[in-house]
C-alpha cells in the first residue's frame, strides 16, 4: 500500500488552529533540544535522508509486494500483515522524543476504543490492497492508488471542513481521468492471466482500499482535532504504533481463520528463489513500509506536515515508474496516458498544499510581529 498515511494527520487548518491557539505549547514540546542546536548543513542533510527513504521506502514495499506474488507467493494474509507488523520499529524513534506532559481531553477508554476502530479499518483496508496488488501489474497499482488524494479531499471537506479550492478540484479531474484509463486499460502484463474480469476486480478493489485509507486518515484527524484535541509527535507515533499492533493483531487472526498457515511452510519451499530470498521478501516488505513511517515523522518534525505530505504526494509518481522499470512491465498507452494525467493531478495537489502552507507562514510571521 502507497501510504502517504504515514504522514501526520494534522492538516493545514487544524496546523494553523493550533498555531493560533497553543503555540506556546506546540514550540516547548513539538521541537527537539538537539534539531534546536543543528548547523543548517547537518540540519539539510538530515531532510535529504528523510526525503530519500520517504519515497524509495514506499517504492520499495509495493516492488517488494509484487515480487512476492511472482515469485510464487500467494497469502493475502501474510501480504497483508507485513504491511503493519514491523510497527516496533517505531519504537526507537519514540524513545528519542524528549519527555512531555501525557495529558489528553478524552479518557484512557475513549483512546482504545479510537485505537481499536481505527486498527481495524487499516487491517481491512490492507488486505484489500493485497488483493489489488495480487490481480494487479505493480504500474497499474501505483496508479490506482493515486485515487487515494481524491477520496482525500473529499473527505477532508465531509469530515474536516477543509475547503475545496479550485486546484482541489483540477487535482481531482485530472487524477479521476487517470484512474478512469488504467481502469479500462486491457493490461498484458497483468498477473490475472488476461482476464479482463478479474483485472476490472483489481482495479476495483484497489479504489476502495483507497477510498477506505483516505477516510481512516480523515477519521484519525478528526480524532486529534476534535476528541483527543492535542498533538505532539509522540501522539502521532503512538496513534500508529498502538492502529498497527491491531490491525496485525487481525492480520494474525485472518491468516489462520482462513486457514493459510497451513500453506505457509509449502509456499517458502516451493518459492522460486528460494528459502533465505523468500524471509527476506517479507522482511524487507515490512521494514520499508516502517521505515516510511518513520521518514514522514522525521520530515514533520524537520520541516513540517505539510512538506512531508507533499513529499509522500511526489512517491505516488516515482512509484508507477520504479515498477515498469523493475518489472519491465509493457508501457502501453494506457499506461503511458494514465501517467500524463497523474503528473498534473498531483502537482495541483502539491500546489494547493503549497498554498495552504502560505497561509500558516503568514499566521506564523503576525504572531511573532
Amino acid at each position: 500500500m502507497i501510504h502517504p498515511s504515514v504522514n501526520s494527520p494534522l492538516n493545514i487548518d487544524e496546523e494553523e488552529s493550533f498555531l493560533l491557539k497553543e503555540e506556546d505549547e506546540a514550540s516547548s514540546e513539538e521541537v527537539l533540544p538537539q534539531i534546536m542546536h543543528l548547523k543548517r548543513s547537518q540540519w539539510w542533510i538530515f531532510v535529504f535522508i528523510s526525503i530519500f527513504f520517504l519515497i524509495s521506502a514506499q517504492a520499495v514495499a509495493v516492488l517488494l509486494g509484487r515480487f512476492y506474488y511472482d515469485q510464487g507467493g500467494n497469502s493475502k494474509w501474510i501480504s497483508t500483515l507485513v504491511q503493519t507488523v514491523g510497527f516496533p520499529i517505531l519504537y526507537l524513534p519514540l524513545c528519542l522524543l524528549p519527555a512531555s506532559p501525557r495529558t489528553s481531553y478524552c479518557s484512557f477508554k475513549t483512546l482504545v476504543w479510537i485505537y481499536l476502530s481505527l486498527g481495524l479499518a487499516i487491517g481491512l483496508d490492507n488486505l484489500l490492497y493485497s488483493y489489488g496488488l495480487l490481480l494487479l501489474s505493480a504500474s497499474a497499482y501505483s496508479l490506482i492508488c493515486g485515487t487515494q488524494l481524491i477520496f482525500n479531499a473529499v473527505f477532508s471537506y465531509l469530515i474536516n471542513s477543509e475547503k475545496i479550492t479550485f486546484w482541489t478540484v483540477m487535482s481531482i479531474f485530472f487524477l479521476t481521468v487517470s484512474a478512469l484509463v488504467i481502469a479500462l486499460d486491457d493490461d498484458s502484463n497483468s498477473p490475472s492471466g488476461g482476464s479482463k474480469w478479474i483485472y476490472v476486480i483489481g482495479c476495483l478493489l484497489t479504489l476502495l482500499a483507497s477510498l477506505i485509507y483516505s477516510l481512516q486518515l480523515s477519521l484519525m484527524q478528526f480524532s486529534f482535532e476534535k476528541i483527543i484535541r492535542k498533538e505532539t509527535f509522540a501522539m502521532v507515533l503512538e496513534m500508529q504504533i498502538y492502529t498497527s499492533l491491531v490491525a496485525s493483531c487481525v492480520s494474525v487472526i485472518g491468516l489462520f481463520a482462513s486457514g493459510e498457515w497451513k500453506m505457509l511452510r509449502m509456499e517458502m519451499e516451493e518459492f522460486h528463489k528460494g528459502h533465505v530470498s523468500y524471509v527476506l521478501t517479507l522482511v524487507g516488505t515490512s521494514v520499508s513500509w516502517q521505515l516510511g513511517s518513520v521518514s514522514a515523522v522525521a520530515l514533520i518534525f524537520l520541516v513540517s506536515s505539510l512538506f512531508s505530505n507533499l513529499i509522500g504526494t511526489l512517491s505516488l509518481i516515482v512509484t508507477p515508474l520504479a515498477a515498469l522499470v523493475v518489472f519491465d512491465d509493457k508501457l502501453t498507452v494506457a499506461k503511458i496516458a494514465a501517467i500524463i494525467f497523474a503528473i498534473p493531478g498531483v502537482a495541483f495537489y502539491m500546489y494547493k498544499n503549497y498554498l495552504d502552507g502560505l497561509i500558516v507562514e503568514r499566521a506564523r510571521e503576525s504572531l511573532a510581529d
